[in-house]
C-alpha cells in the first residue's frame, strides 16, 4: 500500500508541476454569475422569463412586514388600521409621519427596480446579434413578454413616484449617477413597451393555465391591453385608453360571470362569490372573467409552491378567533388577524339595498357560535361587545378566505392572486368615458356591472347618464373591487386621494386619515437611493 501512495503522490505531484507552467491552470470558470450575462439559448430565455412571474410574486408576498398590504388600503378612502397593525403601513394613515426614510416606499422602489433589471437582461440578449436557433418571430414573443413586465414596474413607478431614473440597459456593476427623467420620457418608454406587447404577445387562447402544452398562466396581448389602457388614463389619454378597452369587450375571449360554477356550485352562495373561492379562480376552473390570475401552489404539495408567505387572509379577514365559543374553520375562512378594517363609509353608506356584491357570502357581517365543544353558545349568533367591530368580529370582504385543515395557523395564504378581470375592464372603459364626456356610454359600461350585481335590475340598480361622475366611477371600483384592487394607487393615478379620503375617511374613530396633503399624490424617493447616488442629483419629490 505504501508504494501505491508513494505512486500517486508522484503522479500528483508532475502533474502539478506540468500545470503549474500553464498560465491557463489559475483560469476560472465560472458555472453561475450574480451579474447580468447574455443569455444565448431559448431555455435559458425562458426560465428567465418564467423568474419574472416569481418576481411578480413578491410584490404581493412580503411577510416580515405583514402590514405591507395595509399600506395600499388604510388611509384611502375604503379602510382604517387596527390595533393589531404591524407599524410600516403608520405612515399611510398618520401622514405627518411619511418621511423619505418609509420602509415600505422603499421596497416598492426596490421591487419595481429589480424587476427592471431582469427584464433588460432578457431583452439585452434577445437583441443581441449574437443569438442564433431562434426565429425573428420567438424573439419578438420574448421580448414581448419581458417587456410587458418592464412596462409594469415602470408604471407602478410613474404612479408612485412621478418622473424616475429610466434604464433599458442591464447593469453589470455598481452605478451611482442615476438622474430622473422626466414623466413623459417615462410614459414613453411605457407605451413602446406595451405597444410591442400588445402586437406580440400570443392571445390568451394560447396560453394555458397548468394545461400539457401550454404556456402555464403567462402573458398574453390582452394583459398589455388593459395595463396600456390604464396607463393612457394616467396619461389623460381617455380616447386611446377606450381603443384598447372596447378591444378587450369586443374580443369574444371573456364574458362576466353571470351564474354559479365550480366547486361550491350546489352549496349556498352566489355567482360573484364564486369568482374567490379556492379552485375557481382560473380560467380553466370556470372563471371566465380572469384576464390575468397570478398562480400559486400549496407549498405541502407542491415544493415552492408559493413565494414567501402572502398575508392577504390575515390582512382583511377578521380575527374572530380571539371569541370564546368560536373555532377555525372553512365556512369561516381560516385564521385571520384583521389587520385592517372597512372603513364606516365603505361598511354603511357604499352599498344599495339588493348588491349581490353586499351579500352575506362576499362581505360578512355577523358570526355564529360554531365550536361544538361549547354546547351552551353552539349555533347561536354571536353578539358585538367592545372593540369586536373593529378587530375581532369586524365585517370584512371575504375574496381572501382558505382554509387548509393540515396548516389550522395558516401563516400563509394560497390562493392565487387574480390582477385583472373583465370587471375592471368595464370600469376603466366606464372612466374613460366619463373623461371624454360620453356619459350615456359611460352609464352602459357600469349597467354591463350592474345587470349582473342586482338580481332585481333594471328596476333595481340600474344608473342613467346623469349619474356618470368620475366619483361614481370611483365608488362603483369598489363596490366590484374591494380586497382585490391597489386603492392608494388608483386614486393617485386619478388624483383624487386627498379628496376622497378626507371627506370619506377623516372622521373615523379608529385611526383616521390625518395630515394628508397634495405632498401625499406621489410617495418620497427612499433616501438611502439619493445618498448612494453619489455622482448625480437625484431629486427628492416636492414636500419631503
Amino acid at each position: 500500500m505504501k508504494k501505491i501512495y508513494l505512486k500517486l503522490a508522484a503522479l500528483a505531484a508532475v502533474a502539478l508541476a506540468t500545470s503549474s507552467c500553464q498560465k491557463s491552470f489559475l483560469d476560472e470558470k465560472p458555472y453561475s454569475a450574480y451579474t447580468p450575462v447574455t443569455l444565448n439559448d431559448s431555455l435559458g430565455l425562458n426560465s428567465s422569463l418564467v423568474g419574472l412571474y416569481n418576481h411578480t410574486s413578491t410584490y404581493y408576498s412580503w411577510s416580515s412586514r405583514q402590514g405591507w398590504l395595509s399600506v395600499w388600503q388604510v388611509g384611502t378612502d375604503v379602510a382604517n388600521a387596527t390595533a393589531n397593525q404591524q407599524g410600516i403601513e403608520i405612515p399611510y394613515y398618520n401622514y405627518t409621519l411619511l418621511t423619505p426614510t418609509d420602509e415600505a416606499a422603499g421596497y416598492f422602489w426596490n421591487r419595481n427596480y429589480i424587476m427592471v433589471n431582469l427584464t433588460n437582461t432578457i431583452i439585452n440578449s434577445v437583441d443581441n446579434p449574437s443569438l442564433t436557433g431562434i426565429s425573428q418571430g420567438g424573439k419578438n414573443r420574448i421580448s414581448a413578454e419581458a417587456k410587458f413586465f418592464r412596462a409594469y414596474a415602470y408604471n407602478n413607478l410613474a404612479t408612485c413616484f412621478g418622473g424616475v431614473p429610466v434604464i433599458t440597459t442591464a447593469l453589470t456593476g455598481p452605478k451611482t449617477d442615476f438622474v430622473r427623467a422626466s414623466l413623459d420620457e417615462v410614459n414613453k418608454l411605457i407605451v413602446e413597451d406595451l405597444t410591442f406587447a400588445v402586437n406580440n404577445l400570443p392571445d390568451i387562447e394560447s396560453v394555458g393555465s397548468n394545461t400539457k402544452g401550454k404556456l402555464y398562466g403567462r402573458a398574453h396581448k390582452f394583459m398589455a391591453m388593459q395595463l396600456l389602457a390604464e396607463a393612457y388614463l394616467r396619461m389623460d389619454k381617455p380616447d386611446l385608453a377606450e381603443t384598447q378597452l372596447q378591444g378587450i369587450i369586443n374580443s369574444g375571449r371573456f364574458k362576466l360571470v353571470k351564474g354559479r360554477y365550480g366547486i361550491q356550485s350546489t352549496q349556498p352562495g352566489d355567482y360573484y362569490h364564486d369568482m374567490f373561492i379556492y379552485g375557481n379562480q382560473r380560467r380553466v376552473q370556470g372563471n371566465t372573467e380572469a384576464i390575468w390570475v397570478l398562480e400559486q401552489e400549496n407549498p405541502n404539495t407542491v415544493v415552492g409552491g408559493i413565494t414567501d408567505n402572502p398575508q392577504h387572509r390575515r390582512v382583511w379577514g377578521a380575527a374572530y378567533h380571539n371569541v370564546p365559543g368560536m373555532a377555525l374553520s372553512d365556512s369561516t375562512g381560516g385564521r385571520a388577524l384583521g389587520r385592517l378594517r372597512l372603513s364606516n363609509w365603505v361598511l354603511y353608506e357604499l352599498y344599495k339595498p339588493g348588491d349581490m356584491r353586499n351579500s352575506q357570502y362576499n362581505i360578512r357581517r355577523r358570526y355564529t357560535y360554531n365550536d361544538a365543544s361549547r354546547p351552551a353558545t353552539f349555533g347561536k349568533p354571536v353578539p358585538y361587545a367592545g372593540a369586536d367591530t373593529v378587530f375581532n368580529l369586524a365585517p370584512h370582504t371575504t375574496k381572501w378566505y382558505q382554509f387548509d385543515p393540515n396548516d389550522t395557523f395558516g401563516y400563509a395564504m394560497i390562493k392565487d392572486m387574480v390582477l385583472m378581470r373583465l370587471g375592471e375592464t368595464y370600469l376603466l372603459l366606464a372612466e374613460a368615458q366619463v373623461k371624454q364626456g360620453k356619459l350615456e356610454a359611460a352609464a352602459a359600461s357600469i349597467n354591463a356591472l350592474r345587470e349582473r350585481a342586482f338580481p332585481g335590475y333594471p328596476a333595481v340598480g340600474s344608473v342613467s347618464a346623469a349619474d356618470m361622475t368620475l366619483n361614481f366611477v370611483l365608488d362603483e371600483r369598489v363596490r366590484e373591487l374591494i380586497g382585490e384592487e391597489n386603492r392608494r394607487m388608483t386614486l393617485m393615478r386619478t388624483k383624487t386621494l386627498v379628496e376622497r379620503a378626507t371627506r370619506l375617511n377623516s372622521n373615523n374613530g379608529f385611526n383616521p386619515t390625518r395630515g394628508l396633503t397634495n405632498t401625499h399624490l406621489l410617495m418620497p424617493i427612499p433616501l438611502t437611493e439619493i445618498q448612494l447616488n453619489k455622482d448625480a442629483v437625484l431629486q427628492q419629490n416636492p414636500g419631503y
